[in-house]
């Protein structure tokens, strides 16, 4: 079992370098999200997600450092003009690459050159095992995989952009969309009591903008009520983690599903939407609160644990 943990852990953390290599190839030209996560055999949520979780960066913000460790390394071993260097880095004048490049280490690139100094070289992300333990030594989590049977829903619906985003709006999006979807449960016909769920999932496969449903499951298809809408999630097998403690800290748990988790379990996410589960359990604020995270998969047996 450790021998195949090991094997999985080391192939998938193959593809996310390949995403990254292709990268390191593709400096020079526009890079598209979706491109570097079919270099890796993963889709652009799931790669953006993964990367997010491994090295605590975004992918954007990664692919525009690369840029710049690149044209630092420019500024320094060749003559070429700095026009050139701002061009090949993605910037379409060398007055918006050098605003860039002030803004990010406090001197003209000009002045860089002259300086002659290294030390601001951004590096490559290598991945391994090693890294990955570090990352999460203390982690310790082990879910619950089950067989979750379809479910009919009734839901509020946003668009926001996830942690793995440079464009994180999450803190803005979610808290008024679930304000206003608990004060109308009661308008809800048909409602099971007792438990809500969080629906997340890309909204297109090209895109790293994400939809959220705040929703309660219905015994019986109805009409919703105005500004709901229905919503249908598949059958399908979970791996279901628990967090405790505010629903805020919920990026911790989700980082280690898809870095340390994903990656060692032998499991591959199925492209389905994820859940977010609250029950009586769940308190917004309380340190005992507990909440679940699940994850639909391909692999492992319903029951295991």
């Amino acid at each position: 079992m450790l021998l195949h943990d090991k094997t999985h852990t080391v192939r998938h953390l193959k593809r996310v370098q390949q995403g990254i290599d292709f990268i390191e190839a593709h400096l020079d030209t526009e890079i598209e999200l979706l491109e570097v996560a079919k270099a890796a055999g993963l889709s652009q949520w799931h790669f953006q997600r993964m990367f997010r979780a491994l090295t605590n960066e975004t992918l954007k913000t990664y692919i525009r450092s690369r840029r710049f460790a690149k044209a630092l390394d420019q500024l320094l071993g060749t003559r070429l003009p700095i026009l050139d260097i701002a061009l090949a880095a993605g910037y379409e004048t060398q007055e918006s690459f050098t605003r860039a490049f002030k803004s990010c280490f406090r001197i003209t690139p000009g002045q860089y050159r002259a300086f002659g100094s290294r030390s601001l070289f951004v590096k490559k992300v290598e991945l391994n095992a090693d890294y990955l333990h570090h990352i999460h030594r203390n982690v310790s989590l082990v879910p619950e995989i089950y067989e979750q049977s379809a479910m009919q829903l009734v839901a509020l619906r946003t668009l926001f952009y996830g942690i793995d985003s440079e464009k994180n709006n999450l803190a803005k999006k979610l808290p008024p969309l679930w304000a206003s979807f608990l004060s109308r449960l009661g308008e809800v016909p048909h409602a099971v009591p007792g438990v809500c769920y969080g629906v997340v999932s890309p909204v297109r496969e090209s895109s790293d903008q994400l939809q959220y449903f705040a929703a309660i499951e219905v015994n019986q298809p109805a009409a919703p009520p105005d500004g709901m809408l229905a919503l249908e999630v598949p059958s399908a097998r979970y791996a279901k983690f628990g967090h405790q403690g505010p629903a805020q800290g919920i990026d911790n748990t989700v980082n280690y599903i898809y870095s340390s988790w994903l990656l060692s379990s032998g499991a591959s996410h199925s492209g389905g939407v994820d859940l977010e589960v609250y029950d009586s359990r769940y308190h917004p604020t309380a340190g005992n609160s507990l909440m679940h995270y699940a994850i639909p998969i391909h692999g492992m047996d319903a029951g295991s644990r």
